[in-house]
C-alpha cells in the first residue's frame, strides 16, 4: 500500500510539474504573440488609433488645419511652378523679335508666353509708343502686382503653422485640467486616476507640432520659390529696359 500510494505521489508531482510548464510555455507563447500583434500594426494604424485616443474635438481642429494648410500649401506649389520661366531664353526671343519684327513681333512673343515675367514684358512693350520711361513705369507697376499674385495666400498657411501647436497646447492645458478634476473627485492622486487626462493632453500636444512642423516645411519651400522668381523678374525687367532703350536708338 505504502508502495502504491508512493508511486501515486511521485506521479502526481510529475503531473503537477507538467502542468505547470504547459501554463508557463502557454503564458509565454501568448505574450509573444501579443507583441508579435503589437509589433505587426502598422504606422497608419498607430496614428489612428493615437489620434482616436487624443480625442475627437481638438484632434479635429488639429487635422483641419493640416488639411486647409496642405491644401493652400499644393495649390501654392502647383502655380509657382507654372509661373517659373527661362527668363534668359524669353530675353533672347524678345530681342530677336525687337531686331527682326520690331515691338509688335515682340509683344506677340511675351504674348504667346506663360509666367509673370512675359506678362511683365507685355506690359512694358505695350507702353514702348509712348516712350521708354513710361514703358518702365508700367514694368514696374506690373511687376508689383505679379509680385502680389506669387504671394497670395501664404498669409493663410503661415496662420495654421501658429494656430496648430497653440490647438495643442489648449488641449493640453484642457487634459490638465480634466486629469486635476479627476483627482479631486476621486480623492486620490493614483497614476491610474490622472492617467488619461495626461494622456490626452500629450497627445494633442505631439499632433499640434507634427502639423506646424509639415506647413512649416511647405511654407519655407514656397517662400524660397517666391524670392527666386521674384529675382528673375526683377533682373529681367533690366534687361529688357535695356533692350528699350537700344531699340529706341
Amino acid at each position: 500500500m505504502k508502495k502504491v500510494l508512493s508511486i501515486l505521489a511521485i506521479a502526481g508531482l510529475l503531473f503537477l510539474s507538467s502542468v505547470q510548464d504547459s501554463y508557463a510555455l502557454t503564458t509565454a507563447v501568448q505574450t509573444e504573440q501579443a507583441a508579435e500583434t503589437e509589433e505587426a500594426k502598422t504606422f497608419h494604424q498607430v496614428v489612428k488609433q493615437r489620434f482616436i485616443e487624443g480625442g475627437p474635438f481638438f484632434m479635429g481642429i488639429v487635422l483641419l488645419t493640416l488639411i486647409l494648410g496642405l491644401a493652400i500649401a499644393i495649390e501654392r506649389i502647383i502655380y509657382l511652378n507654372m509661373a517659373t520661366t527661362n527668363t534668359n531664353k524669353l530675353v533672347t526671343s524678345i530681342e530677336d523679335a525687337l531686331s527682326s519684327g520690331g515691338v509688335e513681333a515682340a509683344k506677340e512673343v511675351a504674348r504667346n508666353t506663360k509666367g509673370p515675367v512675359a506678362s511683365i514684358f507685355y506690359q512694358g512693350l505695350d507702353r514702348m509708343d509712348e516712350g521708354v520711361e513710361a514703358a518702365e513705369k508700367a514694368v514696374v507697376s506690373y511687376g508689383g502686382v505679379q509680385m502680389g499674385l506669387l504671394e497670395k495666400n501664404i498669409s493663410w498657411l503661415s496662420l495654421f503653422i501658429a494656430l496648430a501647436p497653440m490647438l495643442g497646447f489648449m488641449g493640453t492645458v484642457i487634459g490638465m485640467i480634466d486629469a486635476f478634476d479627476s483627482i479631486a473627485a476621486a480623492g486620490d492622486i493614483s497614476p491610474a486616476v490622472v492617467a488619461v487626462g495626461i494622456k490626452v493632453a500629450l497627445l494633442t500636444t505631439v499632433f499640434g507640432l507634427i502639423v506646424a512642423i509639415i506647413l512649416q516645411i511647405f511654407y519655407n519651400y514656397i517662400i524660397s520659390k517666391v524670392d527666386g522668381i521674384v529675382n528673375n523678374m526683377e533682373d529681367a525687367s533690366i534687361s529688357l529696359v535695356d533692350l528699350l532703350v537700344r531699340h529706341k536708338k
